[in-house]
């Protein structure tokens, strides 16, 4: 019987996966049906313009630094990578007011003070102490750790780290623990963003994502190249230990004998055997027999009701001029709750959303490039991929509604056809087939719904989770230890 690892999928889990398992000396065959590695980080040519189509923040280094340690290679011997100072620009719809994020949080809280009072100030002080309180108690026993449940959570944080689970707010809503430290309404706003980082409302996520506040703040860098320059350096790196990688490969099966996983076949009829399966895919895929009704009973299928977020978005190589934009920038909707009703109740593209700015020839310095510039504007979406695309009006009414606040901002985008690459809940549906075109698996909506992601073993024998939709969760780092959880998994199991 082959000892080969298949892995299904090229994203950052199943590339830390094959990382891994490769530089302990397992067998590696990484498949996937795109022409290249990154999966969610992808890359989108327009002309000779080569824009992030993904993510685009690049935070928690460590993580990195750790994997590719592991392997015996140094993370900057193969990325070059910048701390920016600035972390976003804010804007808000009818409000002349601007607002940046600073690395060092002294220059906030002093923006903070001239933006909305010296008592904003303090709130906001108040809330970056207990946004790193709550990633302390957590980053052990939950991000590092397997996948726990609320009775494991408590076993690993240990007698005294009960309290300090406890003081992480875990029944409360975000936006509700944001209302003790801010009564600006902009202020909420800003800091309820992070649970769109993980595809969710932050009237309904728990207060403990505030810790991502605490992991913006321990550093955001740039990667010189871009997001996919990572994807690229791992497979690199990972060949160099003799993983074979196979773009242009769509696993049509996983396949099973003696009550565990044992290979896949491919959509032109080729069978692999393998001792063991990766599935690098959103976890939704198996669970609703995309990969064969013979794992289907492996793992879940997330039903539509509790799928994280999906994006409208506009890749362009455009020119603008007005509003100074950095890196990041994101202009907010005049009424943040009617938004997000009809993310989650209404089912539809926001009547007034708020849209996500990432100008990749920007960094700190706000300065125009000079001609034109690469853009990928975001606005957030209902994961309804699977069941309807959106009409040509929806896209309009869209466009118009993103575009048209820009404008009110100062920002004008002059807009070309032909420079321009938009993608639906429906496309990123057909990119990621069984999600509905939903980017962070399932919604993290209720204390509970950190314990319903699956970990890195299945219910099935030999197959294993990697990435965003597994535990410890979406994001470009979480996916990343995800990969490194089911690697572990496959060499434990493996004995």
């Amino acid at each position: 019987m082959s000892r080969r690892v298949v892995i299904i999928g090229a994203g950052v889990g199943g590339l830390a996966a094959a990382l891994d398992l490769a530089a302990r000396g397992r067998e590696v065959l990484v498949l996937d049906r795109a022409a290249a590695p990154g999966g969610k980080m992808r890359q989108i040519a327009i002309g000779d313009a080569r824009i992030d189509g993904g993510p685009t923040v690049f935070t928690m280094r460590w993580v990195f630094e750790e994997l590719f340690a592991a392997a015996g290679a140094t993370l900057a011997d193969h990325l070059s990578l910048a701390p920016v100072s600035v972390l976003a620009r804010h804007a808000w719809d009818g409000d002349a007011a601007r607002l940046d994020l600073f690395a060092d949080i002294g220059a906030s809280a002093d923006a903070i003070g001239a933006f909305a009072g010296a008592a904003e100030a303090r709130g906001y002080l108040d809330f970056v102490a207990r946004a790193k309180r709550t990633y302390a108690a957590l980053e052990g026993p939950f991000i590092r750790g397997g996948r726990p449940t609320p009775v494991s959570l408590v076993s690993r944080a240990g007698i005294g780290g009960v309290g300090r689970l406890l003081q992480t707010s875990p029944f409360s809503s975000l936006w509700a623990a944001l209302g003790e430290h801010f009564k600006d309404q902009r202020l909420r706003q800003l800091f309820g963003r992070y649970a769109t980082y993980v595809g969710s409302s932050p009237f309904l996520a728990p207060a403990t994502l505030m810790l991502i506040a605490h992991v913006e703040q321990s550093g955001v860098w740039l990667v010189e190249g871009g997001m996919h320059r990572i994807a690229r350096a791992i497979e690199r790196l990972a060949e160099s230990k003799g993983a074979q990688f196979r773009y242009g490969a769509e696993v049509a099966a996983i396949l099973t004998q003696g009550g565990r996983a044992r290979g896949v076949r491919l959509a032109d009829g080729e069978v692999i055997e393998a001792a063991a399966v990766v599935a690098n895919a959103d976890a939704s895929a198996i669970g609703s027999g995309r990969f064969g009704p013979g794992v289907a009973k492996a793992v879940e299928a997330v039903p539509w009701s509790r799928r994280s977020l999906s994006a409208v978005t506009w890749a362009m190589h455009v020119a603008t001029a007005g509003f100074p934009l950095v890196r990041h920038n994101v202009f907010f909707s005049r009424d943040y709750p009617g938004e997000f009703a009809d993310l989650s109740v209404r089912a539809r593209v926001p009547a007034t959303p708020t849209v996500y700015v990432c100008a990749q020839d920007r960094g700190d310095d706000d300065a125009h490039p000079g001609g034109p510039e690469r853009l990928l504007c975001l606005i957030n979406a209902p994961a309804r991929g699977d069941t309807k695309s959106m009409t040509a009006a929806e896209i309009a009414a869209a466009a118009e509604a993103s575009f048209g606040l820009l404008q009110r901002a100062g920002l004008s985008v002059y807009r070309d056809p032909a420079r321009e690459v938009l993608t639906t809940p429906f496309g990123f549906e057909r990119l990621f087939p069984a999600t509905g075109g939903a980017l962070y698996g399932m919604a993290v909506h209720g204390w509970q719904a950190s314990f319903s992601r699956p970990g890195a073993r299945t219910r099935l024998p030999g197959l294993y989770l990697a990435g965003g939709s597994a535990h410890p969760g979406a994001g470009v780092p979480m996916a990343t230890l995800s990969g490194r959880l089911a690697a572990a998994a496959v060499l434990e199991d493996a004995g």
